[in-house]
């Protein structure tokens, strides 16, 4: 009697073991897909930032990309990040760490006009 008790409590403890790490496989799956949340995208096309406001949460990576053939900049009206000039196709990324809005332009075509809302 006691080896089919024995045999019962380990199943139930095995089931309960691979319930946890099932558990914690889907909390490392929610993570990832946080992460692959704090990225966005701005393209510099036609002499225009698009999105022109973009909204994203504490930490996300936003990358601009110019999509012109002529040069851009990403330059933030308060200082907070600048990137050098832009040819075709190049990037700059910024990570947002602290909530704010964060307006910015392009210095060589001073119209050209963005914002980021950090929450």
């Amino acid at each position: 009697m006691r080896g089919k008790f024995a045999r019962i409590v380990l199943a139930s403890v095995a089931v309960a073991l691979l319930a946890m790490f099932a558990a914690v496989g889907d909390v490392g799956g929610a993570a990832v897909q946080e992460k692959a949340a704090t990225n966005a995208e701005v393209k510099i096309d036609n002499f225009s930032f698009g999105p022109t406001a973009l909204t994203v949460p504490v930490g996300t990576t936003v990358t601009w990309t110019n999509r012109d053939d002529i040069p851009h900049t990403v330059v933030s009206t308060d200082g907070v990040f600048k990137s050098k000039a832009l040819d075709t196709d190049d990037k700059f990324s910024f990570v947002f760490s602290k909530p704010g809005t964060y307006p910015y332009f392009c210095s060589i075509h001073p119209k050209m006009t963005g914002q980021v809302i950090v929450q």
